[in-house]
Parts: structure tokens; sequence; C-alpha cells
């Protein structure tokens, strides 16, 4: 089986979506790392993740388009280094930030006891 057009087409749009998700998997996989720990492990809920999670992730890829405007490359070591240091230094402020906040608890409404 030849490949034709079509298929050729299908294929490079495949690599260049395995391209991209490769490019952010370093900034989405260190934000799904470290949200639990900012977030706080004893009032973990998904609200909470959310918010540890999403600028953890957007930072890390502001990181890594700016390591490859800058560096003219991907995968460059610095831009690693760096992606570290911003992701430390903001989970650092996010956990101080959110410990100030405590967790909202749950409320779970019971029954009316039978007499």
């Amino acid at each position: 089986m030849s490949l034709n057009d079509s298929h050729s087409l299908i294929l490079a749009l495949w690599g260049w979506l395995l391209h991209l998700g490769n490019f952010a998997l370093p900034a989405l996989g260190l934000a799904t790392l470290l949200a639990p720990a900012v977030a706080g492990w004893r009032g973990l809920t998904p609200q909470r993740l959310w918010q540890a999670w999403w600028p953890l992730a957007g930072a890390g890829l502001l990181v890594l388009v700016a390591g490859l405007v800058g560096l003219g490359r991907d995968g460059r070591m610095a831009t690693y280094a760096a992606l570290v240091l911003v992701a430390a230094s903001l989970a650092c402020w996010l956990q101080g930030r959110m410990a100030a906040r405590p967790p909202e608890r749950m409320v779970i409404a019971r029954a009316p006891r039978r007499r």
C-alpha cells in the first residue's frame, strides 16, 4: 500500500501534534507533580488543585516558548533549568498564598432523626 497525498497530510498533522505534545510535556508534567504539594495534602480538593496547577503549567509553557524563541532551539538545558527555577519560585509563592486561605470544608446535611 502506497501513501498518497491524504495519508501524508494525516501523518504530517500527527507528527506535528506529537511534536507539540512533547514540547509542552515537561511544563505540564512538572505542574502536575507540584500542584498537590502546593495545594496542601490535607485540604486537597479539585478546585484547589486546579488553582495550583494552571499557574504552574502556564508559567512553564511561557518559559519553554521563551527558551525556544531566545535560544533558537527546543530542548536546551538552559531552558529546562529556567523552567525548574520558575516553577519552584512560583510554587513557593502559591503555597504561601494558598496557606493564607484555609480550604473550605464540605458540609454534609444530615437527615432529621425519626422519633
